[in-house]
């Protein structure tokens, strides 16, 4: 039912990274890389309703999935480089085909300004920044940081894959059965007692000590060379945070020199999994 993947493990950084494939190796190569509190294996019904032969490459970031977990707090930059020693590895003389979820699209735009030369195109999935709460200043954001590492962080824990599986279709009820369940035994870890948790480090919900700026984030945007494809689900997080300011929407989609746009009807934030087969059509339509 599903494409099989093969995941190998490679040292990058200093790391042990998870990187997941699908496809053969002599097809067109395209990286797809995961957002925040998921894995590589998210993707895995997006890949299935690819029409073309491709070469998917998706790493589990640091921190999660099967890549090395660092039990203390994470540094956002590290993604950077972490991205850019990946396509050092994969994509060392051509300029590589991203697509991105949520985090993954965040650090993708990033990393595309910061190395044009490294990237052909871009897909950024339902991600068009943060909206910040104008209420909270950087030494609050400071100071709630500095609370929360004094206090280890937890996953829920669920007593079997069943039951997590269950949690996502609640969470999600677009969600079928059998792809609750491939994502429950793909995207979670086992426990000491015999339950299971999502394969995260937890270390990843304490709140970062600096303030979100999106000026910064449009300025970083307007230097990406790329086209760039923005797939905005329906009823996702773009939708929820701008959907109702016109002008904002706006600002941000007009920091992109070369705009392309999908909407993906009767989708969530993780319109990857609602609606796959839309997804694999927008980006094959955009992807070389």
């Amino acid at each position: 039912m599903f494409q099989p993947s093969r995941t190998e493990s490679i040292a990058l950084r200093g790391l042990r990274y998870q990187v997941r494939h699908w496809g053969p190796e002599e097809a067109p190569p395209v990286f797809f890389l995961h957002g925040w509190m998921d894995a590589s294996a998210t993707f895995q019904f997006v890949v299935d309703a690819l029409r073309q032969s491709w070469h998917v490459i998706a790493p589990d970031w640091r921190g999660y999935g099967g890549s090395e977990w660092l039990g203390r707090p994470y540094w956002f930059p590290d993604y950077y480089a972490d991205l850019d020693a990946l396509l050092a590895h994969y994509s060392p003389t051509q300029p590589a085909q991203i697509v991105g979820h949520s985090m993954g699209a965040n650090i993708a735009a990033t990393y595309a300004a910061l190395r044009p030369a490294r990237v052909a195109r871009l897909a950024m999935l339902d991600f068009l920044g943060l909206k910040p709460d104008p209420a909270v200043d950087a030494p609050a954001q400071l100071g709630q940081w500095l609370d929360e590492i004094g206090r280890r962080p937890r996953l829920r824990h669920y007593p079997d894959c069943a039951a997590l599986a269950r949690q996502l279709r609640a969470a999600n009820p677009r969600l079928s059965e059998a792809r609750a369940a491939f994502l429950a035994a793909h995207v979670s870890c086992p426990t000491a007692d015999g339950g299971v948790t999502m394969a995260c480090d937890p270390w990843h919900k304490i709140a970062s000590p600096t303030l979100y700026r999106i000026d910064d984030a449009l300025a970083a945007w307007r230097q990406i060379e790329a086209p760039v494809l923005q797939v905005i689900a329906e009823e996702g997080f773009v939708e929820m945070r701008f959907g109702q300011d016109a002008e904002e929407m706006q600002r941000r989609l007009g920091a992109f020199g070369d705009l392309q746009l999908a909407r993906i009807a009767d989708s969530g934030h993780n319109l990857q999994h609602d609606q796959p087969q839309a997804v694999a059509h927008a980006l094959e339509s955009f992807l070389c």
